[in-house]
This record gives structure tokens, C-alpha cells and sequence, in this order.
């Protein structure tokens, strides 16, 4: 099983999912603390429209993608703040207007678009050299300005960035998981916001290498089974606390009673 890692394309999802694992540390730890997950999947499925329009227009579609997603936070914003619109109103009305203009577009480009699939459902043993120095360069951003205090309209951008940089690795369906699942299990061991940070780079770090080693032995797609561990590592937590705040609890009853 270890013969695989020799492999470049291997390799390259090794080093795509440990920067990754950084970016949403950070990006997914201010998310899951502030309560915005509501508006990462609207983000996130907004972005869809980019796609289809870099799709029809020729043009890249993951920057056509980050684009639309950045006006699409921007513009959440805008409406909630300056048209007095409903901040879950805004958000539904920016998420279905990115999946039906990147529906329309994928439709309309001549010969359809070959690539849909891996936009929808990741494909990260498809990763290459381009996608990593744009993840790496991101991770870097995003790293340095994590000790700072950001003003929200930054972060909210920051947030569509890293939506857009996750898609090759779990793609629209699943992005919002990677952004929330690691940080929801960092959180059942910690309320520190640092140390909440490098609990779940470590958590997603694991996730991805167990889920992509699991889609190799059993041949399914990357991006759902890393999701998947990622589920299960959370349950598992999640149920380990319980079991071990209720034998605190019974042994400081216990105690008392003596």
C-alpha cells in the first residue's frame, strides 16, 4: 500500500491536503466560532456560477470562480447592511442566482463541460503544480494575517478564497464540510481560539491522509471518503467525551457522597 506514495499525483494530494488542512484551520476555525457556516454554503455553492461562466467564456474557471464568490460575499453583505434584506434572504438569493447562472452556462458551453464532475465532487488525486503553488500561496496569506484582527468585509473575502482553493480537493457539494467537521471536533477538546487553530490543522491533516488511503483501497472518490472519516472521527470524539465527562461526573458524586 506504501508503493503508492512514490507516485507524483499521490504526492501531490499529500501536500494539497496538508496545505488544506492549514487554510481551513484557520478560515474554518472563524467560521465555526462566528457562526457564519449559513453563509460559507452559500458562498460556496455561488461559486458554482463562476464556474459555469469561466466554463462558457473559455476562461479559467476556478478564478472566474473565486471572482463570483467574492462578489457574492460582498454582496451578501451589501444587502443585509445597506438594502435592509434579511442577512438569510440575501444569502439564499446569491446561493440559487450562482447555481442557476453556472447551470445555464455549463448547458450552453459548446460540447458541455468535461471537468463538471470534479468541480461537484472533488478530485483530489487530480491535483497539480498550479493547484498547489495557488493553495500554498493562500495558505501563506492566510497564515500571516491570522495573528492579526481582520475587519469582517476581509474575512468574508478570505472565507471565498478558501472555498474556491478547496474545490479540487471535495468540490461544491462538500466544501462546507471541510471548513466545519475538523473545527466542530478541535472544539469538543478546546474553546481556546489558538488552540482550537492547531487542533483541527491536525484533525483535517489526519482526516485527509486516512480518507485518501481508504479511497485508494477501496476505489472510491477521494473528496467523500475524506468527508466521511472526517464524520466518523467527530462521532467517535464526540462519544468519548460523553462517555468520559459522565465517569468524571459519577466519580465526583461518588466522592462527595463519602
Amino acid at each position: 500500500m506504501l508503493d503508492i506514495v512514490r507516485y507524483t499525483f499521490f504526492q501531490n494530494a499529500l501536500l494539497g491536503a496538508f496545505l488544506i488542512s492549514i487554510l481551513c484551520g484557520f478560515i474554518g476555525t472563524y467560521i465555526v466560532t462566528r457562526r457564519l457556516v449559513f453563509i460559507s454554503g452559500g458562498i460556496t455553492h455561488a461559486s458554482f456560477g463562476g464556474i459555469g461562466l469561466g466554463g462558457y467564456l473559455g476562461t479559467n474557471p476556478i478564478i472566474a470562480a473565486m471572482i463570483f464568490a467574492i462578489l457574492s460575499a460582498f454582496g451578501v453583505q451589501w444587502m443585509s447592511k445597506k438594502v435592509d434584506v434579511r442577512g438569510d434572504s440575501a444569502i439564499a438569493l446569491f446561493w440559487t442566482l450562482g447555481m442557476s447562472i453556472g447551470i445555464i452556462c455549463c448547458f450552453l458551453t459548446p460540447g458541455f463541460m468535461p471537468d463538471l464532475p470534479s468541480f461537484l465532487f472533488g478530485s483530489i488525486l487530480t491535483i497539480e503544480s498550479p493547484d498547489l503553488w495557488l493553495l500554498g500561496a493562500l495558505t501563506v496569506i492566510v497564515t500571516i494575517l491570522g495573528i492579526f484582527l481582520l475587519r469582517p468585509i476581509q474575512n468574508v473575502a478570505l472565507i471565498a478564497l478558501t472555498i474556491v482553493a478547496s474545490l479540487k480537493m471535495v468540490g461544491i457539494v462538500l466544501a462546507i464540510s471541510l471548513l466545519t467537521i475538523p473545527q466542530m471536533t478541535a472544539n469538543l477538546f478546546t474553546y481556546n481560539y489558538k488552540h482550537m487553530i492547531g487542533l483541527s490543522i491536525f484533525i483535517g491533516w489526519i482526516d485527509c491522509i486516512i480518507g485518501l488511503y481508504a479511497s485508494y483501497i477501496l476505489n472510491v472518490p477521494s473528496g467523500a471518503t475524506i468527508i466521511f472519516i472526517s464524520i466518523i472521527v467527530f462521532i467517535v470524539s464526540k462519544t468519548i467525551k460523553l462517555f468520559y465527562s459522565k465517569f468524571i461526573y459519577n466519580n465526583l458524586s461518588t466522592s462527595q457522597n463519602q
